[in-house]
């Protein structure tokens, strides 16, 4: 059982997923939330990390910190986003091994399993074949890090476990081109083409890719789920089971903004992994399921969107 008084560091508090993981939490009554902004704390740097654990002693670490983006970004920064996640990993790991940390939750991706993975993917299906190359910076970074979790059990007996998303997106997703995930871009796109009265917009790929989308509040609500009730120490999948073509999404936000317009795709850009849908039925044996549809939850970014252009 978990107190809820005891300390808690969420990492990554800022980004779409951590937010959600504060907000959340606060709202079932854990009282002792421990952040930091990347300006207070950088965990890229050891020292720091080290130094910021040694003080702070959390009970609990939920590991929600990561260099993230959309497809474009992945392609230009391979290098960067393998640099800075296993920096991120590595010091958040190894810190709450050494300075007695209860439990902690690593938060991976769904992109790091192989590009031809059968579908559903299941949690055994994971380094059975190569991941894609567009995002494959990320991915290493992120396998590199479930096995932390793994060995650092293993080793030294570090209670923990490892959490894979499926695409997610929601509430404090950016909204900008060179970083937003799949769906909040086409939001954006097809509102603003929308608002501006024009008569098509061009999306990446051929629209035949399928992704499963959760909404970032279930995500949370999830990781919570198991954080409170799950001791195994290994990785599950978490999402809704369902996907959809990248096409057909486009059209059902066309169909929501009222964009009378056409779609079309450009089929020189990458489609990334042609196919991700995972096999949750783990995570609904245990006893959970997502609540937000896929139709409430592009409703509510269309407003969250709208909103933020009036600001």
């Amino acid at each position: 059982m978990i107190n809820k008084n005891e300390k808690i560091f969420i990492a990554g508090h800022r980004g779409m997923l951590g937010s959600a993981l504060c907000r959340n939490l606060s709202a079932l009554g854990y009282s002792n939330l421990i952040t930091r902004t990347s300006s207070e704390l950088d965990l890229t740097r050891q020292d720091a990390v080290f130094q910021f654990f040694n003080v702070e002693k959390p009970a609990y670490v939920l590991l929600a910190a990561a260099k993230v983006g959309g497809i474009a970004a992945n392609i230009s920064m391979p290098a960067q986003f393998l640099y800075e996640n296993l920096n991120i990993q590595n010091n958040v790991i190894h810190a709450s091994n050494f300075s007695g940390v209860k439990k902690i939750v690593f938060l991976g991706s769904s992109c790091i399993y192989p590009r031809d993975c059968s579908q559903p993917m299941k949690e055994e299906y994971m380094l059975t074949g190569k991941p894609e190359p567009t995002n494959e910076g990320y991915a290493i970074a992120k396998i590199a890090g479930l096995k932390m979790i793994e060995y650092y059990h293993r080793q030294y007996g570090l209670k923990g476990f490892s959490v894979i998303p499926c695409n997610l997106y929601g509430t404090n997703d950016s909204f900008d081109p060179a970083h937003s995930h799949v769906l909040s871009a086409l939001v954006k796109k097809i509102c603003d083409a929308k608002k501006k009265g024009d008569n098509q917009v061009v999306v990446w790929g051929t629209g035949n890719a399928k992704r499963e989308f959760m909404h970032v509040d279930d995500c949370a609500n999830a990781i919570i789920f198991l954080f409170e009730n799950y001791e195994k120490n290994d990785f599950i999948n978490v999402g809704t089971g369902e996907d959809i073509s990248i096409n057909t999404l486009a059209e059902l936000i066309a169909s929501k903004v009222g964009f009378k317009g056409d779609i079309l795709f450009d089929i020189n850009k990458p489609d990334g992994m042609p196919r991700k849908c995972m096999d949750v039925s783990r995570l609904h044996r245990l006893g959970f399921r997502h609540s937000i549809s896929l139709e409430q939850g592009i409703d509510k970014t269309i407003n969250e969107y709208n909103n933020l252009e009036i600001k």
